[in-house]
Formats: C-alpha cells, structure tokens, sequence
C-alpha cells in the first residue's frame, strides 16, 4: 500500500478530532505527514558566548552558583533572576513570568538556557530551559522543527507524530528520481531527504536535505511542463502561415522607424512560429515603451499574407480605440481592413462591425470582452493576440481561442517578469522578450521628495501646465480612510483643483462606471483636462505623449511593478519627462523601494528587485498567477536549480522510452497520477 493512501489516523492519538484539526492543515495521509515540512528551525546547539554577537539568539550550558530572584509586578507578572557561570564567563540569566522554577535550581546545578544575549550588560534573556538530563538529551544539541499549526495542534505533539510516522513508515519511502539524475548532482536519497528536512542533526544534514527536495519539487514541476509541451507539439496541430519575406521586409521597411535588434529578434520568432504545422502558445514581455504593438503589427500583417483574419483583446474600451488607431496607421497602406469592437458601440455600429468580421471583410479586429460574445463569428480567424493577458481570466483567453479552429495565439504583457518567474510560471509557453529600447526614447527623470514639498511639486505642475504639459497625480486611495493614513484621490482633487485654477482637473477611479472612465480618459488624451488626479486605474491605460509629469502620493505603499508602471504612462513623447514619487516611509522596505525607482528605470532589474523584496507570490498576486505552491523551493534563490532542473526534465519526457524504460518508469508514474496521461504519443 502506498504511503498516499494510508490514512493518517492509522498513528496512535490521531482520533476523530486530531484527524480534522490535520485536514485543516492539508494532512490527510501519512505521505502528507511526512511531507509537511518546517517552515524554519530553533537552534539548540550550544553557543560560545565569547564569540556570540549582542542580541544573537544562544543556547548555553552554565553552572548555577546563586540563588534566584524573584521580583513581583502586580499578581501574575514576574521577573526571576539567577547568577550563572558560562563558558567561563559570570552572566546574569532572567526569566519573565516563571516564577515556577524558582524551587528547582540548586547552587552547583548544571543547567541549560536558550534565549537572547545581552552582551552589554552580560545578560541572557531565557525564553527555554532545561533542566532535567532527559530534557537536556531530547532537545540540547539540535535542531528543532518549527511547523505552522492551528489553535487545535499543539506544536509537540505534531513534532512527535511526525517521528512517529517515520519511525513505522520510514522505510516505504519510494524514490522517484532516476539514478543518474542523484549520481550527477550527487543527491541523497528520498527517504534520508524527507528525515532530515525533519530533524536535521547539524546544518550540513539539512543543507543536503533541502538541496535534494528542492531539486525534485522544480523537477517534477518542470516535468508536467515538459510533458503538457510535448503534448501540445506533437497532438496541437496548427496552421500553416504562408507568407514571402520579401512582402514582409518591405512592410518593415516602409517604418518610420527602424527596428530595434531586441525586437528583429522576437518577429523572428514569432514569424517563425507561425510557419510551423503547431499552434503557437507564446509570450511577448516588453517593458513600457519597448515597441510591443509595432511587433503585434508585423504579426498581423503575415497572418493576412497567409489569408486568415487576425483578433487583438485589451482590456478597455479606451485602449481599444488607441490600438485600433496605431494599427490603421501601420497596416491601412497595405490594404488591410481595421475594425473595433466595443461595448460602447450603437447597436448599428456593433451589426456593422459583425457582418464584416463573419463575411471576412474585417482583416484586423480590435476589441475588449466583446470579442468574446456569441455573436462574434469570424470567418476564419488564425491569430489571437491579447494585451495585459494578466487582466484576463483562464476562461477568458481560452474563449477567444476557441472562435478559430487551432489560431495561433500570442500573449502581451508590459510586467517584465523574472527568468525565474517566467519559465515557472509561463513554462508552457515559449517566451519572447523586448529588452531594448527604441532609439530617441529618453529615460523618465525620476525623483524621491519628502511630503512637507507638497507646494513646490504643486508650482512645478503649474509651471508644466504652462507649457501646454500634462500631469497625472496618483493617490491608493478613492476615499478616506480611518485605519490607513494616505492621501486619497478625492482629497487631492478637490485641493488641486482649487490650487491649480483656472487649469482644469479631472478625477478618475476604480468606482466610476467604464463609460465615466472613458468619458474623463478621453478629456485628458484630448487634453480638455490638464491634470488627471486618479488611482491605479491609469496602470494599464492610455497613450498621452502630451504628459510629462507623473505625481505619486504615498509612493512607498506601491510595489516596484506597479511603481514603474504608473512612470509608464510618461515619457510617450517628445518632451523630457518627471516622475516625483511623494513619501515618508516608515519602513526599510519602502526606503528601499524610493531608493530603487530613483536608481534605475530598467524594468527587468525593478522586477529582479521587486522579487526579491516581496517573494514571488506577493510579486504575481498568489490567487491569479498559477504560481505552484513549493514546500521547499525559493524562487527568488533557487534559479540555477530550476533551469538544471527543467534542461533535465526536457531531456527525459523526450526520450523515446520515457514511459517504458524501468529507469523513468516511477516519472511517467507521477504524471498519470496528475491525469496528465489521457493522451497517447505513439
């Protein structure tokens, strides 16, 4: 029987209780028991207080040669003090509220303390003491696990079931990685692994064990990957895009600006894809600004070559109509029919635009949900191209997908993503990235002041407005806020728009209705309104090369990202461009992040930073990314491990035997039951 399918209450004290405070914790069987690991370690191996810093955590074996201390604070708070010698050393050991063992302490006595180190004042603060020798031999020495448990497990008795189960079913361990792979890397075995991420007897132990597991959760992660590829290269046909080259260096010729290298590189692979007889699955990541929809142009125009009719989804109705317009410009001198769809279109407008795009007059279409609807029957559709895919659901993308029969599908997003994050995430997928900027294209002057400069930022928008500029000011919050102390968009509005008359200011916010929205986006791109005072709803939003500034309020409550994404918005044009990030962070984190964004403007290195500083599930948002949830494994340290972990998992689920040499057979075992093997490759 195999350790999943044993169930937890098999272990001696796992009642019916016990068996549902586990649940909770995801524990249903043994296999889960064993690989519930800690989440950190509480040390207990003896320190050298000669040698340990101030304020390092210690654990030190000293001789009592006073007698304790107590002193009162009301009826229940106490402070017990005892004079000890360690390591040579006389120190003074205190206790806060356990008076208790005032009566087992005896001049002469051996006894062991845990706790933080005084060094100042030779002074150890003991939150653990031992005092008995089975105490001493049970813990002193080691390393103790420290789970995540619930108000119904206590943290012991979780440690002892844990030993418990080892103990019995230790040896039923199965290894599932093949024996080259652990000779190559020099891997300890499964079971050894699972014990020691455990209990650990010394750091080198635990090194080893969590070198081993990390290793098979990236690989057996990077296998299904592997596997869903091969499935969709082999089993996914798609079509074939014929198209000359020559038409389409003309088309790039005829630019009114050349090409980057960085973005002849992923047209290159892209115009590549869609020559292939498999459905292209790919993303393109490009920082703001990088040329993305000059790319998706060149992609659209092969597609026409080839005879099929091309689709763009974007979130709002506002962008619709900005990329409807950039890509008329780019693809009407070549014959090509450009057609919007919206949900704000005449019901006249709306039958117009369906009619041309089901009797194929429509080459390009450009639209936001409403692409999505029933209605919309293309007459033969071979690419799908969705911008900000990540404002889109699963269901979403997988709905436009499916109006063709197998169309070529590309995703675009301006969040440049971690290598990292993006072979894990996005594994699946082949993935294209824009890491060049087009010539001529001026960095944003960014920044970091203190709020008591309010009214000099203010005269610099004025001075901006000027000059015919405009300005967006970016606040977190739409409403005030008892528990938070930030500045909200209505406040600041309503102050601007007082300060800044007669220039005109416009409010915008996540609460509004699309149609209000797009009402005030449009008065500010047609510069009707000067200053847009709003929340990060501008994120992902218009083209407005006639801004200049970019005012954040409270900058250090945004993350890295979303920092860079809102200067974005800045810098479309000509003119030199500011961006003035507002704040008075408390925390080292947010003085972290000023410094960053006043440093660099580099996307993919805000990105590595912003990693780094929130963790990869903060960095996706942990619900909408896919992210898979590793026990072991640290993305944000682990990389070299996870690309020698995916070239491995290439090289085994291609091999023409992967799923009948005796060697891979516990790997092809795993993916069946992932119910990842409905389909055959013979």
């Amino acid at each position: 029987m195999k350790l999943e399918e044993i169930p937890v209450e098999v272990l001696p004290g796992v009642g019916e209780q016990k068996k549902e405070a586990l649940a909770e914790l995801g524990i249903h069987s043994i296999a889960d028991l064993m690989g519930y690991f800690p989440y950190r370690y509480e040390d207990y191996r003896l320190s050298d207080l000669t040698e340990a810093s101030h304020e390092e955590r210690v654990t030190v074996e000293a001789q009592v040669y006073g007698q304790p201390s107590v002193r009162w604070y009301g009826k229940k708070k106490s402070r017990m003090t005892l004079r000890v010698q360690a390591d040579g050393v006389p120190i003074q050991v205190v206790w806060f509220n356990q008076a208790y063992l005032k009566n087992r302490f005896r001049v002469g006595q051996t006894i062991v303390v845990s706790g933080k180190w005084d060094r100042h004042r030779l002074q150890l603060i003991a939150d653990r003491t031992f005092l008995s020798e089975s105490e001493k031999e049970k813990v002193v020495g080691r390393l103790e696990p420290v789970y995540s448990v619930n108000s119904k497990i206590r943290m012991n008795w979780l440690r002892k079931l844990i030993h418990t189960a080892f103990t019995r079913y230790g040896r039923q361990i199965e290894e599932i990685l093949p024996e080259e792979l652990r000779k190559k890397y020099k891997l300890i075995s499964r079971a050894s692994a699972m014990y020691y991420l455990h209990f650990p007897k010394g750091k080198e132990e635990g090194r080893q064990a969590r070198r081993r597991m990390v290793f098979e959760e990236l690989f057996l992660y990077e296998l299904k990957i592997m596997w869903l590829r091969r499935f969709h290269r082999q089993e996914v046909k798609g079509l074939v895009h014929r198209f000359e080259n020559e038409k389409i260096r003309a088309f790039i010729n005829q630019l009114a600006f050349p090409l980057t290298g960085a973005q002849k590189k992923v047209v290159s692979e892209i115009l590549s894809d869609l020559r292939e007889p498999i459905q292209m699955n790919r993303l393109l990541q490009g920082d703001v600004g990088s040329g993305k929809t000059v790319v998706a142009a060149i992609a659209l125009y092969a597609n026409y070559l080839s005879g099929y009719q091309g689709a763009l989804m974007v979130p709002t109705e506002i962008l619709a109509e900005q990329h409807a317009s950039s890509l008329k410009k780019l693809l009407t001198p070549w014959n090509l029919q450009v057609v919007t769809l919206t949900g704000r279109m005449t019901a006249r407008e709306k039958k117009d635009a369906l009619g041309q795009i089901q009797m194929g007059l429509a080459d390009v279409v450009v639209g936001t949900h409403a692409l999505l609807q029933e209605t919309v029957v293309f007459w033969k559709l071979g690419l799908v191209i969705t911008d900000e895919q990540h404002r889109f659901g699963v269901k979403q993308r997988a709905m436009l997908r499916e109006k063709g029969e197998v169309p070529d599908v590309l995703y675009m997003t301006a969040t440049p993503i971690p290598r990292t994050l993006s072979i894990t995430v996005f594994g699946e997928m082949d993935v294209s990235t824009i890491d060049e900027m087009p010539a001529g294209r001026q960095p944003v002057d960014t920044y970091w002041v203190k709020k008591e400069l309010w009214p000099r930022i203010i005269r610099f928008v004025q001075k901006e407005c000027a000059r015919g500029r405009q300005a967006y000011v970016i606040c977190p919050l739409i409403e005030e806020s008892e528990k938070l102390d930030l500045q909200n968009a209505q406040e600041v509005f309503e102050q601007m728009a007082m300060e800044l008359a007669p220039i005109r200011v416009g409010l915008l916010h996540g609460r509004m209705s699309s149609a209000e929205k797009d009402e005030v986006m449009r008065s500010f791109a047609n510069n009707e309104v000067q200053v847009l005072v709003s929340t990060t709803v501008v994120e992902v939003g218009v083209d407005v090369p006639n801004a200049t500034v970019m005012v954040i309020y409270d900058a250090d409550r945004f993350g890295l990202a979303q920092l860079h994404q809102l200067r974005g918005r800045v810098g479309r044009g000509g003119g030199k461009s500011t961006c003035v990030l507002v704040a008075n962070p408390k925390s080292e984190t947010g003085i972290e992040r000023m410094r960053i964004m006043s440093e660099t403007t580099d996307g993919f290195e805000i990105s590595r930073r912003d990693l780094e500083l929130r963790g990869p599930g903060d960095f996706l948002g942990v619900k909408q990314s896919g992210l898979p949830d590793f026990k072991v494994a640290d993305l944000t340290h682990d990389l070299r491990i996870l690309e020698a972990a995916r070239t491995d998992a290439a090289d085994y689920v291609n091999r023409k035997d992967f799923m009948t040499s005796p060697e891979t057979r516990p790997l092809y075992e795993y993916l069946c039951a992932q119910n990842l093997t409905q389909t055959s490759f013979d």
